[in-house]
């Protein structure tokens, strides 16, 4: 009986690890669907950058050159308030402006 019982437990942790394994790709492709639809697409390497010295030391700025790039980037950091980090840099956006500002530095971390 006790043989039984094993056969049982196995299959039974075996369709939890399945259940489970299956959750996670279900919730990454969700995930996925969302930005793909969601997320303004924008290549911080087609925008012109320019060097600029602040209170924290130098960063990149970036002006409104009224590309659809820039105003992606600029929509793209609306949506996380302002900030974010992509791709090794930390984007913010100039608020207080009459044309939108964009300032990025490099992230030592991921």
């Amino acid at each position: 009986m006790s043989e039984k019982k094993e056969e049982l437990a196995e299959a039974v942790v075996d369709f939890a690890s399945a259940v489970e394994a299956a959750c996670v790709q279900l919730k990454r492709y969700v995930y996925d669907l969302m930005n793909k639809e969601d997320k303004p697409l924008w290549n911080p390497d087609s925008i012109a950058w320019s060097i600029a010295e602040g209170p924290s030391g130098k960063y990149e700025r970036a002006e409104d050159d009224g590309s659809t790039n820039f105003q992606n980037m600029v929509k793209d950091l609306r949506l996380h308030s302002g900030k974010l980090r992509r791709l090794g840099y930390f984007y913010w956006l100039f608020e207080k402006t009459d044309k939108p500002i964009v300032g990025r530095k490099k992230v030592s971390r991921p």
